[in-house]
């Protein structure tokens, strides 16, 4: 398989269940090492990358899961400022940054709430906020509307798309929900017979 994603794309992966969608995520992300070739990402070949550079690298990406890995025990403003905490961020820049994010996600109210009082598609939608904290070159989004209704998930979609042309956010989508590829003007790959093909 041979392809590119130029900074600032949008692009929709789909295929087969178990073609390797979620496993491509992984290998992006360095979870996994790919076995042959290389995968590049910001000019660093993941198959080869040191320890520190991949954490470096890390920082730079942001992640969106379809289950969106919440802590249930933390509020929401706490949930979406995880990277800044971890990278080691002042608590004022955190609360700034849990308040901005979460007025784009609309949720701007619901920083002293708790993940289970929320609905599907306002967890997602802090999912998307987390994965917007430190403005990431790219965000890898697996399945982010699996678990939605249309409507939280043109949500989802929307606050995406205004990443990508806003931020130049590069996003790659794993997604099964076909109908959203072809509504949607972004390039689209699929995954099956162990290749990776564009979709024209």
């Amino acid at each position: 398989a041979n392809f590119s994603i130029k900074r600032g794309e949008f692009v929709f992966i789909t295929g087969p269940s178990g073609s390797g969608k979620s496993t491509l995520l992984k290998a992006l992300y360095g979870h996994m090492r790919p076995a042959k070739g290389s995968l590049m990402v910001g000019g660093l070949d993941i198959s080869t990358i040191s320890k520190p550079k991949l954490q470096e690298l890390r920082t730079h990406m942001g992640i969106i899961f379809q289950d969106y890995k919440l802590v249930n025990e933390w509020t929401v403003a706490k949930n979406v400022v995880l990277p800044l905490m971890i990278a080691g961020y002042s608590v004022d820049v955190q609360h700034t940054q849990a308040q901005r994010l979460l007025r784009h996600v609309k949720l701007g109210e619901y920083g002293d709430r708790y993940p289970l009082e929320l609905s599907g598609g306002e967890q997602q939608r802090v999912g998307v906020a987390r994965a917007l904290a430190k403005n990431p070159l790219v965000i890898l989004a697996d399945e982010p509307t699996g678990n939605l209704d249309d409507y939280s998930s043109n949500v989802i979609w929307d606050l995406m798309e205004n990443a990508c042309s806003q931020l130049e956010t590069t996003i790659l989508v794993v997604t099964h929900k076909i109908p959203t590829v072809f509504s949607l003007p972004y390039r689209h790959f699929i995954i099956e017979n162990k290749g990776v093909y564009e979709v024209h």
